[in-house]
């Protein structure tokens, strides 16, 4: 598993880096990504079928959704490598305050979908799964602060 999630992390910074340039790269390195986080969530899991036939659809719905504000944080990028040269304090404080708005949106999104999680599998089971999540998304993030400079003073 940690090779899958070593992958993961390292495709989804190389997308960011061409894809300040390449959109549709950027929608190729996330199908395969999407594809990658689900396998190394089924291989961390190890459902029962009864757990696999609910687990799956609501995860779906999840990810569907974080899908929505990770594009959000992906424009913040766009838009930090935009201004990046030249960027006035004004945009600065934009674009971090926009961050901080993403993260919340994240938090909240996950606090609603760890109880919805807690509805259909036992506790421990939603722990694991949401202790995946936070490996890959670390993971990820780690990469991602390797990959974006500090702004210029």
């Amino acid at each position: 598993m940690k090779q899958i999630i070593l992958g993961m992390a390292l495709l989804f910074a190389s997308t960011v880096l061409f894809s300040q340039t390449l959109d549709d790269y950027m929608e190729v390195q996330r199908e395969a990504l999407k594809t990658e986080k689900k396998a190394a969530v089924a291989q961390a899991m190890q459902f029962t079928d009864a757990e696999s036939e609910v687990f799956w659809p609501l995860y779906n719905e999840y990810n569907g959704k974080m899908y929505v504000f990770n594009t959000e944080l992906y424009k913040l990028i766009k838009k930090f490598a935009a201004n990046y040269e030249l960027m006035s304090n004004e945009k600065a404080v934009e674009l971090w305050t926009g961050s901080m708005k993403v993260e919340q949106d994240l938090l909240n999104l996950e606090k609603t979908y760890f109880k919805k999680f807690q509805k259909i599998l036992p506790g421990r089971k939603v722990m694991r799964y949401f202790q995946v999540e936070n490996k890959i998304k670390t993971l990820v993030e780690a990469q991602l602060a390797l990959e974006i400079p500090l702004v210029v003073e």
